[in-house]
C-alpha cells in the first residue's frame, strides 16, 4: 500500500498488515477523515487480494493508551447544526467502513490496547477476531447522549447477542475485558505486556490456512444465515466443489496426503 494518510499508519511486516489508528491525543476518536482513511485502506487491501505478494492478516488497532474512543467530541459539535442530509451523508460513511472492514476477504484481528468506547466497539466487532488487553474498558454509551449505536449494531449484536446488547445498549454502562470476554465481545484476552504476543498467536494460525479458503469461509459465515435451505444446499456445495479442484484445494489435500507442509504454510516463509 503506497498512498499516505494523515489520521492512520499502515505498516507491511511480511504477511501481516497493520492499520493502526493514529490520533492518540483524542483517544483514536473517528471523525469524517479517519473514516475516509480508514475506508480507502480497506477497499485497498481488497483491492490486492489476489496480488502475487498478498497480505495474509490484517490487525488492526490504534496507537498509544486507547483502542477508540468513538466519535471524535468536535466532530459531533459539527453535528448538531446538521440538517438530515448532512447526517444522512455521515452515517452512511460510517456504515460504509464497518462494512469494508466485516467484508474484507483477508482475516482481520483486532488489537484492543486500551479503552473502546461506542463506536470503538463497533470496529473491533466488524473483525473476525478480537483480542484484548486486560486493561481495556468497553463501553456503549450512547443512549447517554440521547442516541443510540445504530450504524455499528449489525456487528455488535453478531458478536454478542440480543440478551447482552440490550443491557449495553440501554443501560450505557461500562465494563472490564473479563465481562468483554464473557459476553463474546471479545475472543482472548491477555495481559497489557504479552498483547501483541497472543495477537501473533492468532495470526501465525491463520497464516497456516489456504487463503482462499480463508476469504469462502468468511464468505459462508455472512451469507449462509440468511438463505433458504434450497437456497443455501445449492450454494455450500457449488463452494465446496468449486474448492476442491483450486489450485488451492489441490495443494492443501496433496500435501496432507504427502505428510508435509501446503505451499502457503512452508516454515521459511516471514512471519511477523
Amino acid at each position: 500500500m503506497t498512498r499516505s494518510y494523515t489520521t492512520i499508519r499502515v505498516e507491511r511486516d511480511g504477511e501481516i498488515l497493520r492499520v493502526i489508528m493514529s490520533r492518540p491525543d483524542v483517544h483514536n476518536a473517528f471523525n469524517e477523515h479517519l473514516i475516509a482513511d480508514l475506508s480507502d485502506a480497506f477497499r485497498e487491501i481488497a483491492r490486492n487480494v489476489d496480488a502475487p505478494d498478498p497480505v495474509r492478516v490484517v490487525v488492526y488497532t490504534g496507537e498509544g493508551k486507547s483502542f477508540s474512543a468513538g466519535a471524535d467530541l468536535n466532530w459531533m459539535k459539527k453535528m448538531v447544526d446538521y440538517t438530515f442530509e448532512e447526517n444522512m451523508e455521515d452515517s452512511l460513511a460510517l456504515a460504509e467502513l464497518m462494512h469494508l472492514i466485516y467484508t474484507c476477504p483477508v482475516p482481520t484481528i483486532a488489537r484492543v490496547n486500551g479503552a473502546a468506547i461506542g463506536g470503538g466497539v463497533g470496529l473491533l466487532s466488524a473483525c473476525d477476531v478480537a483480542v484484548a488487553s486486560d486493561k481495556a474498558t468497553f463501553s456503549l454509551s450512547e443512549v447517554k447522549l440521547g442516541i443510540v449505536p445504530a450504524c455499528i449494531a449489525p456487528y455488535v449484536i453478531g458478536r454478542i447477542g440480543q440478551r447482552a446488547a440490550r443491557e449495553f445498549f440501554l443501560t450505557g454502562e461500562r465494563f472490564d475485558a473479563d465481562k468483554a470476554l464473557e459476553i463474546g465481545l471479545v475472543n482472548r484476552v491477555a495481559p497489557h505486556d504479552k498483547l501483541d504476543k497472543a495477537v501473533g498467536e492468532f495470526a501465525d494460525r491463520l497464516i497456516t490456512s489456504g487463503p482462499q479458503a480463508l476469504k469462502m469461509a468468511k464468505e459462508l459465515i455472512r451469507e449462509v444465515p440468511g438463505m433458504s435451505p434450497d437456497t443455501y444446499k445449492k450454494y455450500t456445495a457449488e463452494m465446496i466443489a468449486r474448492l476442491r479442484i483450486s489450485d488451492e484445494g489441490q495443494e492443501g489435500m496433496r500435501a496432507f496426503f504427502e505428510k508435509r507442509k501446503p505451499s502457503w504454510a512452508e516454515e521459511d516463509k516471514k512471519r511477523s
